[in-house]
């Protein structure tokens, strides 16, 4: 029996044998590294409440802004891998490799994905105020009055900004880049008309898109949305080279158990499953993707590949 007993704590040691346990047995996290107000929140809150249901405990969202994102997925990477503390992954975490010299975590090494939830197009707005009716206005009027026009993100490195600096080296123009602490400061700034533009995620911007209060030009996708058939993508718009989805899922601290991951898959696939919040997302013109963690995996490193190669081409640096 003895030694029956030191041969599963072996098993257990080199994750081979899992002991049964009753997870989840009290609340998760899901950390959002990022103020209330943008997509990744906006993600986490359509999915959290089918998903605790499914889980059978409460999923609850904490907003952990700062430094582009930094802050709120270093805690998860750090964090106890046992299933409690979740991150809302984003875009974000394909781009910081390339963005930030240091990183005090490792977006591979440092965890285990558990599924792609959507992928959502990238508007171009503008203010009302902005006399451009179309990209081609737009273009042309940062032609006609380079350095003048400027645009908001939620941080350097965030999707939002990435789609601007492919729009200044696509169209060779000079507009200028503001940067905010999230999405949700830099939405207030647009609509008081502090500055000209933005390319938040569409899933973020219909509400202002619906109710006038921005002017949708153009999406940075490969194809039209169902939601906004008559917008052009970009290169119907007449700029080429300027295509990004922001995209969001769920990733654990990477020691996090199997059969832990397992459960979260089940379940996260399972909300993605849901007819409501299928359709929630789409009319917001989000694809529900829900891939495997090993398809989330390959993912995320493309992501990591491509969005290095942009920054290095963009010339961006961290300081």
């Amino acid at each position: 029996m003895k030694h029956y007993r030191w041969m599963i704590f072996a098993l257990i040691g080199a994750g081979i044998f899992e002991p049964a346990m009753a997870y989840p047995e009290r609340p998760i996290r899901l950390i959002v590294a990022y103020p209330p107000g943008g997509g990744t929140d906006v993600t986490a809150r359509t999915i959290v409440a089918k998903f605790s249901e499914g889980l059978g405990k409460q999923v609850v969202i904490d907003n952990r802004p700062g430094a582009g994102s930094t802050i709120g997925t270093d805690l998860v990477a750090k964090a106890t891998p046992d299933g409690y503390t979740l991150l809302m992954s984003d875009t974000t975490f394909g781009i910081i490799p390339g963005l930030y010299p240091k990183l005090p975590f490792d977006p591979i090494g440092d965890f285990q994905p558990v599924t792609h939830i959507t992928s959502v197009p990238v508007a171009l707005v503008v203010h009302p105020s902005v006399p451009a009716k179309s990209v081609k206005d737009l273009v042309a009027l940062a032609r006609a009055k380079p350095g003048t026009l400027n645009f908001g993100s939620g941080g350097v490195g965030t999707p939002v900004h990435m789609s601007g600096e492919l729009l200044k080296i696509a169209a060779n123009i000079q507009i200028v880049h503001v940067p905010y602490k999230g999405a949700g400061p830099a939405f207030t700034d647009l609509l008081g008309g502090h500055f000209q533009m933005m390319f938040p995620t569409l899933q973020s911007a219909v509400p202002y898109i619906k109710s006038g209060r921005l002017r949708l030009l153009a999406l940075t996708s490969d194809k039209r949305s169902a939601a906004f058939p008559d917008t052009p993508t970009m290169e119907e718009a007449g700029v080429s080279g300027v295509v990004a989805m922001a995209w969001f899922g769920i990733h654990a601290p990477k020691a996090t158990p199997r059969s832990v991951i397992t459960r979260l898959h089940t379940e996260a696939t399972k909300t993605l499953q849901d007819a409501t919040i299928r359709q929630r997302f789409e009319t917001d013109g989000a694809d529900v993707v829900g891939s495997t963690p090993e398809q989330f995996t390959k993912f995320v490193a493309n992501e990591i590949a491509k969005w290095t190669r942009v920054i290095k081409q963009a010339g961006i640096r961290f300081e």
